[in-house]
Parts: C-alpha cells; sequence; structure tokens
C-alpha cells in the first residue's frame, strides 16, 4: 500500500493542492508540470481536484458559516469574508450563473472554485446549476492555466 502512494506522491500531490483554496488549479497545475508531469495530466488532476471539493463547499458553506458567525471568536472572520465575497460578486448577481461560470473561469487569485461556491451560498443559487457552473468554470481555469504554464514552461 505504501509503495502505491510513493508511486502516486506526485498526482495525489497536485490533486490535494488542487483542493486548497486560493491555490485551486491556477496553482496546481504549474505544480504538477513542474514535478514532472506532463501539463495534460497535470490538467486533468488539477480539474478533478478541483472540482471534487465544490459540492462539499456549496453544500456545507452556508451553513457552517452561520453556526461560527454566531460566536464570538469567529464573528468577525465570517463577516469580513462574507463581505470580500460579496465584493466580488457584482458579475454573478448581474448574470447569475453565467456570471458564476466567468467568475470562477478567470484564473487570477480569488475568484476560483471556493469563493465561486462562498457566494453561490451567499446568494442561495441553486446547487445544481452553481455546481455545473462552477464545474465548467474550472474546466474552463484549468485550461487557460495549462496553455499558460505550458508556454512559459516551452520557453525555458
Amino acid at each position: 500500500m505504501l509503495d502505491l502512494i510513493e508511486e502516486l506522491r506526485i498526482e495525489i500531490m497536485v490533486i490535494l493542492f488542487s483542493m486548497l483554496p486560493i491555490i485551486e488549479v491556477r496553482g496546481a497545475i504549474p505544480l504538477g508540470i513542474s514535478l514532472g508531469l506532463s501539463p495534460i495530466h497535470s490538467t486533468i488532476l488539477g480539474i478533478i481536484g478541483n472540482i471534487i471539493i465544490v459540492p462539499f463547499l456549496l453544500k456545507l458553506l452556508h451553513p457552517i458559516m452561520l453556526f461560527f458567525e454566531k460566536t464570538v471568536i469567529f464573528s468577525k472572520t465570517i463577516g469580513w469574508v462574507k463581505k470580500r465575497a460579496m465584493k466580488k460578486s457584482g458579475t454573478i448577481k448581474k448574470y447569475s450563473l453565467i456570471g458564476l461560470f466567468i467568475f470562477v473561469a478567470v484564473p487570477i487569485p480569488t475568484t476560483g472554485a471556493w469563493t465561486g461556491s462562498v457566494i453561490a451560498s451567499i446568494l442561495k443559487l441553486d446547487f445544481k446549476k452553481s455546481l455545473l457552473a462552477i464545474s465548467l468554470g474550472v474546466v474552463s481555469s484549468g485550461f487557460i492555466v495549462a496553455i499558460i504554464s505550458y508556454s512559459v514552461v516551452s520557453i525555458f
């Protein structure tokens, strides 16, 4: 079993990194390429890892934020997260699910699946439609990052 984990160490690392907030596919794909994976392999793993977390985020973020918002210790932090996410939600408010897709598809910091899921939860968008929009956004973002990463690697 440990031999299998050792063999898949890089793949597991790329998947886990793509699940992390802020890093997501924008960091996981270049990481995989820099560790020796092919751009296609790294892109597929990064996209899968980033999409795996989305249903859990959509289902659990709102109740968790409501719970922690009521605590003395975390209320300010949750309020800050909500304000920060809602500042970025103009496109989503205006265009709903297409806006959510565009928001997630643009591969710049704080516009990924995590922030998209927070906004979809706060705006109480439909779960299945949000999941589809965010997933398609992750795929688009993954391809954009892969093209940019491959271009940079091929220069060197």
